[in-house]
């Protein structure tokens, strides 16, 4: 009652009727109504909101992927590094030796070979590490030629698919060759091809290590880094094509089918895990 006094006495002064009826306790009066405007009766309390409560503004866009900002890229390549000095260290003269090997015109694998059991295991990793590198090279190709693709499959699920197809790859490869050395060729040969081919391998993933960084870090011209890709490719051929003429031709005529067994075993399934991973690009939206 105390307050009802009081409005009696203070709303005549600023020329209000006070109803004392209608006037509630103090206790169960309402603090604050939600209304977003200034009532038309001068008795009800109005709420005020800030302005910036019912802003509507401009809703921001994400920015798209880059493979500079993915922290699961930085630690595969910091990886691939600690990988590449590793064998280095372990297996310095053993590469040495590869290459050496290499170059020299032999059919059949020496039998002075200093490689060991660990040896086999280091170089391994650099067959594991190439196929990262690859596999990297081509995400961030298609990321150029396809950035919706991004946006719509996991990045780190693409990463991984094109490294299982790097993997695949060279496995399908090392298996075609062992089939056609036992077909065609005696195992001596087949073997000394099978050791160059590892030692192409190993270098192209010390090789492509360099470029990756290139690829992924620095904001380089697309056209100038496919050329560079292209080139160690074509010059990881030509050694092999090299390497194909000093084991299994005689002549001119075996030169002329090294060419074409070099177009069907080289150049075609190249052309082709390209263009199958084109539709697997086209699978992951499918699915994803």
């Amino acid at each position: 009652m105390f307050y009802a006094d009081t409005l009696r006495e203070v709303l005549p002064k600023v020329g209000l009727r006070c109803d004392t009826d209608s006037v509630a306790k103090a206790d169960t009066l309402p603090v604050f109504y939600k209304e977003q405007f200034v009532s038309a009766d001068t008795t009800t309390l109005t709420r005020y909101y800030p302005r910036s409560e019912f802003a509507s503004g401009i809703e921001g866009e994400p920015l798209p992927y880059s493979p500079r900002t993915d922290d699961g890229l930085a630690m595969i390549l910091l990886g691939c590094f600690f990988v590449s000095s590793y064998v280095l260290a372990r297996s310095k003269k053993f590469l040495s030796q590869q290459v050496k090997d290499f170059m020299l015109a032999r059919n059949r694998t020496s039998i002075f070979s200093i490689s060991t059991g660990a040896d086999m295991r280091y170089l391994l990793l650099l067959v594991v590490q190439t196929c990262v590198l690859g596999g990297v090279c081509l995400f961030n190709y298609f990321n150029d030629v396809r950035p919706k693709l991004m946006e719509q499959v996991s990045p780190h699920l693409l990463l991984g698919a094109y490294i299982a197809v790097c993997l695949l790859y060279l496995l399908m490869k090392w298996m075609l060759y062992s089939f056609l050395g036992w077909v065609f060729f005696d195992k001596n040969k087949t073997d000394v091809w099978l050791e160059s081919y590892s030692t192409l391998i190993y270098y192209l993933g010390f090789s492509l290590f360099p470029f990756v960084l290139f690829l992924v870090y620095f904001d380089l011209n697309a056209a100038l880094l496919v050329s560079i890709g292209l080139s160690l490719l074509i010059l990881t051929k030509i050694l092999m094509f090299y390497k194909w003429i000093k084991l299994f031709s005689c002549n001119i005529y075996g030169v002329l089918l090294l060419i074409l067994y070099f177009c069907a075993l080289e150049i075609v399934p190249c052309l082709m895990v390209y263009l199958g991973m084109i539709q697997l690009n086209n699978v992951l939206i499918i699915k994803f």
